[in-house]
């Protein structure tokens, strides 16, 4: 409910007539001053998402913990109880895919340190040997001539350590040019003109296909772009375009319920409606995921919590395939062999559907980088 202050007069800004309490009778605007502070704004944006009522959290907790339910009331007309359905997918959609990218990222811990640092390093080393032989020459524990040859077996010593350090870093480095070197080939070619050579042998088709991914990736090398910096442009275009695809293929899966459903019972509406809530289950879904992973990578290494972090993800992922026959069943109540038969013909038609759509998503996701 808004916090906004009431206006004294009774007649409502929208349509004219009298407005006896908060609301008016006529057209639901609520009578309250048309100037608010500006933090009114977000309370009000909040307010209308979350619904301090109660509305948003039980739609949220109906929507995960009991399948089915939010269709079977919203088809019954109880509609002001819970969240609209579109609006509930939009918001969810919204949440998905903006919390991600505003989660702080754990540090890498095994990057290896620069030739500038092991050279800082192996200098504060030796200040810090020497310190400690003088101290130890000025209390009478080592002679002039004992020192001086402690200190030179320490700086050679210390000197064989950074020339080991810096043998291996350059080996690491030399490998890793290699590897950025090779690590752009596309189907076995580094350059178009390879690749061209190739598919002018190829008679399976292949090459032609992906001749728009093999464009693509030479014209980023050109640019400067190493393979890792392609696959993070790539993964983040594939991400944001997840939510267009799911409310694409939205109408397509509705159809299928239609097609395998009395079509004088159920109306292509109805099976809209369990779409929407269902598809909304998925991305809640696919949240928890983004956000387990996120918070494991911030946990030190243990194999009991690596073990109990894949048992929830299993356990999740079962939920998330069994959340549909229970839903199936309790929306349009039919009998248990018939919904379950019916739930699994739907179940692998639509996998395939959807591994389909994310396969061309794919192909398209990286063809438009840029």
């Amino acid at each position: 409910m808004s916090h906004g202050k009431l206006r004294e007069d009774k007649t409502c800004l929208n349509c004219g007539h009298q407005v006896e309490e908060r609301f008016c009778p006529h057209c639901g605007q609520e009578n309250i001053e048309s100037r608010q502070p500006f933090h009114f704004l977000f309370t009000h944006f909040i307010e209308d998402f979350t619904h301090y009522d109660g509305q948003f959290w039980k739609t949220m907790q109906y929507l995960f913990t009991r399948p089915g339910t939010l269709t079977k009331e919203y088809l019954a007309g109880k509609r002001q109880l819970y969240v609209a359905p579109v609006k509930l997918y939009i918001f969810i959609s919204f949440i998905t895919f903006f919390l991600p990218n505003i989660l702080p990222h754990a540090k890498d811990e095994g990057e290896r340190p620069s030739h500038n640092k092991v050279e800082t390093k192996s200098q504060k080393q030796k200040e810090l040997s020497k310190d400690i032989v003088k101290d130890l020459q000025k209390k009478g524990v080592l002679s002039y001539e004992a020192a001086h040859n402690t200190q030179k077996a320490l700086d050679t010593l210390n000197t064989l350590d950074t020339l080991k350090i810096k043998e291996a870093q350059e080996k690491s480095d030399l490998l890793d040019r290699t590897f950025d070197t090779n690590e752009t080939s596309i189907m076995n070619a580094h350059t178009m003109k390879q690749y061209d050579s190739i598919q002018a042998k190829d008679k399976t088709g292949i090459y032609t296909l992906l001749r728009p991914i093999a464009e693509k990736a030479f014209a980023l090398k050109e640019e400067g772009f190493t393979k890792h910096q392609i696959w993070e442009k790539y993964k983040e275009n594939f991400i944001h375009t997840i939510p267009k695809a799911l409310f694409v293929y939205l109408p397509i899966f509705a159809f299928f319920l239609w097609l395998f459903h009395d079509k004088k019972k159920w109306w292509y509406f109805d099976h809209g409606i369990f779409t929407l809530h269902y598809f909304s289950f998925l991305l809640l879904g696919i949240l928890i995921f983004i956000v387990g992973e996120k918070i494991i990578s911030y946990l030190p290494d243990s194999n009991w919590l690596t073990l109990l972090y894949v048992l929830a993800c299993l356990g999740l992922s079962a939920y998330m395939t069994i959340y549909f026959f229970v839903a199936h069943h309790r929306v349009y109540e039919t009998k248990k062999r018939t919904s379950i038969l019916k739930g699994l013909l739907l179940f692998i038609i639509n996998y395939i559907g959807l591994l389909l759509m994310f396969m061309v998503l794919m192909y398209l996701s990286f063809i438009m980088l840029h």
